[in-house]
């Protein structure tokens, strides 16, 4: 049966400091090996930090909401924020040249190097990051 874990919070900078804990409460059910569950939490965390910055704008009024689902297909992490969402084909190569010396626009990039799996989605009330990792080999 699967389990699920919800955390939420309010847009501030300073809040992605829940992230670990969350995580860490995440994984006494998924039981991560160590590789996995700092891809995890390096992922959900920069999820975060995009959410809080770029999707609600540090907006305190707005939330980020985070969604574990721990099953038997793996770890689904679903990161939600109220902001309009963005096109992520779109995105500058963080690897070209001209791109190795901005302090930002990797994010995206290393969220899908990490999980297995990645979609953005956009809805009425937000946007949401869907990640996912097999919990074993």
């Amino acid at each position: 049966m699967d389990k699920k874990f919800v955390l939420v919070m309010a847009s501030k900078p300073r809040e992605v400091k829940k992230v670990e804990k969350f995580i860490r409460i995440v994984n006494r059910e998924a039981q991560l090996d160590e590789d996995r569950y700092y891809k995890v939490l390096v992922a959900t965390t920069e999820a975060v930090n995009n959410g809080i910055i770029h999707g609600n704008r540090r907006d305190p009024k707005k939330k980020v909401a985070v969604t574990c689902i721990v099953g038997r297909a793996g770890l689904v992490v679903r990161v939600h924020d109220e902001g309009p969402g963005f096109d992520a084909s779109h995105l500058p190569d963080p690897l070209a040249a001209e791109n190795l010396m901005h302090e930002h626009g990797r994010g995206v990039f290393l969220i899908r190097s990490l999980m297995d799996n990645v979609k953005f989605e956009r809805s009425k009330d937000g946007s949401d990051v869907v990640m996912t990792i097999a919990l074993t080999n």
